[in-house]
C-alpha cells in the first residue's frame, strides 16, 4: 500500500492513567493540583490535547470522584495556557472474579456502576473530548475483565453525543473498532469519528506492525486516528502512526521511562515525540488547529 504520512500532526498527553504506577515514579502526579500542572507543562512541551485520569492525592490510587475531576479541570481552564481536555470515562467498569473455581461472587476491587453515574464527571466539566472504551476485555491481571457491554456503550454514547462532548473511540483490538462503526452507523456516535488504536496492551491487540496496519485499515477514511504504544514501544508507535497517517499519544500513563535508567516527566516524552514529527518532516498542530478539525467548541472557565 501506498506511504499515506500525516503531514500535519497533533499530540495527546495522558498525564497519569490508572494503572498502579504511583509508587515504580516519582514522576507520575497524583493530587488534582499535580495531575493539573504537569498537563499544563505537557502542553507547554507541544500537546496539543491532555487525556486526564484522577487518583488519590494521599494514596495515589486512582479515583473517580468528581471533585477531582472538576479540580483538574478548572486548574487547567484557569492557566493562561490554551489546551484541548481529555477526560477519561473508563473508570466504574471493572469486574474482578472470584477465580477459576468459584468465579462467584465477585472479588474485591470490583467497581461496576451504571451508565449516568460514568458519565457524570463528563456532564459536569463538560471538557471538549471524552473517552469510550468500546468493548470489553481481558487484562493481564489474573481475573480481572474490563467490561463494556453493547448496551452499556450505546447509553454512554448517546450521552456524550447528546452533551456535546466528543467521543475518543479507544480501539484496543479489532472488534472494538468493528463495534465503533456500528455505534456511527446506528446514529449513536456522529461521523466523521475520533479513534485511538490502543497497541500492545495485553490482551488486546499486540503491538506488532501487521495488527497494528489492520487497525489502521479498518479505520473509515474520513475518521481522524491517534495511536500508542506501550513502554519502550512508545516512540516508535509515534513514527510508524505518523508514517501510517495518523496522531500521536505519549504519556506516563503508558511509559514511565525516557531512556534506559531515566526516569521520563510528562513533558519530556511530549518534547521527545515533537522531535520525532518534526524529524519525519510533519509539522506538530496545536489545540486551535485540533478544534478545527475534530470540530470541538473550546469551554469557557466555569
Amino acid at each position: 500500500m501506498p506511504l499515506t504520512m500525516n503531514r500535519e500532526v497533533f499530540i495527546t498527553c495522558a498525564v497519569t492513567g490508572s494503572g498502579s504506577t504511583q509508587d515504580r515514579s516519582p514522576n507520575v502526579p497524583r493530587s488534582p493540583k499535580e495531575i493539573a500542572e504537569s498537563a499544563i507543562a505537557a502542553a507547554k512541551a507541544g500537546a496539543a490535547v491532555v487525556h486526564c485520569h484522577v487518583r488519590d492525592p494521599k494514596t495515589g490510587v486512582p479515583s473517580r470522584k468528581l471533585e477531582f475531576y472538576r479540580e483538574v479541570t478548572d486548574r487547567i481552564r484557569d492557566s493562561d495556557t490554551d489546551v484541548v481536555l481529555n477526560l477519561t470515562a473508563g473508570m466504574g467498569g471493572d469486574i474482578v472474579f472470584g477465580g477459576p473455581d468459584k468465579p462467584l461472587p465477585v472479588a474485591e476491587g470490583t467497581d461496576m456502576i451504571g451508565a449516568e453515574e460514568r458519565v457524570a464527571h463528563v456532564a459536569d466539566c463538560l471538557p471538549e473530548i471524552c473517552t469510550l472504551d468500546c468493548g470489553t476485555m481481558n487484562f493481564a491481571e489474573a481475573d480481572y475483565v474490563m467490561t463494556n457491554t453493547p448496551g452499556m456503550l450505546q447509553a454512554m454514547g448517546r450521552m456524550m453525543t447528546d452533551l456535546g462532548v466528543k467521543p475518543e473511540i479507544e480501539a484496543f483490538d479489532t472488534g472494538h473498532l468493528w463495534y465503533a462503526k456500528q455505534l456511527v452507523e446506528d446514529g449513536i456516535l456522529d461521523s466523521p469519528a475520533l479513534v485511538q488504536l490502543c497497541m500492545g496492551v495485553p490482551w488486546g491487540a499486540p503491538d506488532d506492525l501487521n495488527t497494528f496496519m489492520a487497525m489502521v485499515n479498518n479505520v473509515p477514511s474520513d475518521w481522524v486516528f491517534s495511536a500508542f504504544g506501550l513502554g519502550r514501544h512508545q516512540m516508535p508507535y509515534v513514527a510508524a502512526s505518523v508514517l501510517a497517517g495518523g496522531n500521536v499519544r505519549v504519556g506516563l500513563e503508558d511509559n514511565l521511562m525516557l531512556d534506559r535508567g531515566v526516569l521520563a516527566t510528562n513533558e519530556s516524552l511530549v518534547e521527545r515525540a515533537v522531535g520525532i514529527v518534526e524529524n519525519l518532516g510533519a509539522k506538530v498542530i496545536g489545540p486551535a488547529e485540533v478544534r478545527e478539525r475534530l470540530g470541538l467548541t473550546k469551554r469557557a472557565p466555569a
